[in-house]
């Protein structure tokens, strides 16, 4: 035994800490140390998040920006705010928004025209007017089968779906109780929109046709109220 008040000695003659009414403490859980501090960089937080976010290929949350940069969340988010805030201030080219899960570079609407013309010049991999206008139907009336969406554009869209699943657009949602696929828009559809939300979309739906309406085609059967 030493003369240490706040150990004692266990049978064997061992040291153990001794009883001093307290309760333990749990050993500080291990920090992962930067090998930078943001503020000491060019630019300091704002300049660290345009680089993240330039080189993001998807929105990315303010949690993990947070954990990337050593701050706070709350104070991420602010900065970010900050940011979108001075492109929108200034006669930009691209814009910083919130989009599905997080925070991405957008181009300016106001530059749609040469955006597209760019986008579109040559490209062979760019959605056909009909896979447009197939994806328009499932963002407006979803969920909708195959057969629904077939009524309202009156032509075959299988094949069309299949095209716009594989991109990701659109997912399986469910079933009908005759088993036929319904199909709705994905978080990736939302994501390429720059929206957050389905109720972001223009006021288009009043001029489709109700899905009671729409009589099923393809081999699937009429839906009717």
């Amino acid at each position: 035994m030493t003369g240490d008040p706040t150990s004692a000695a266990d049978p064997a003659g061992h040291e153990v800490p001794a009883d001093t009414g307290e309760p333990a403490r749990s050993p500080a859980p291990a920090v992962d140390e930067l090998a930078f501090d943001v503020h000491d960089l060019p630019g300091g937080a704002r300049a660290a998040l345009e680089a993240v976010l330039m080189v993001a290929d998807e929105p990315v949350a303010s949690v993990r920006l947070a954990t990337v940069l050593g701050l706070p969340t709350a104070t991420v988010e602010q900065e970010l705010d900050a940011l979108a805030a001075q492109y929108r201030a200034h006669d930009r080219g691209f814009e910083l928004r919130h989009a599905g899960s997080g925070w991405r570079f957008y181009s300016s609407p106001a530059m749609a025209d040469v955006v597209s013309r760019f986008v579109l010049d040559g490209q062979t991999a760019r959605l056909t007017q009909a896979a447009l206008e197939t994806l328009a139907v499932i963002a407006y009336r979803q969920p909708v089968t195959r057969g629904q969406v077939s009524a309202v554009r009156g032509v075959n869209v299988d094949s069309v779906v299949r095209t716009l699943a594989a991109r990701g657009l659109v997912v399986e949602v469910g079933t009908e109780p005759s088993g036929a696929v319904l199909y709705g828009t994905s978080p990736y559809f939302l994501e390429r929109m720059g929206m957050t939300s389905l109720d972001e979309l223009p006021p288009l739906a009043p001029y489709l046709p109700d899905i009671e309406t729409m009589t099923g085609v393809d081999g699937e059967p009429e839906v009717r109220a």
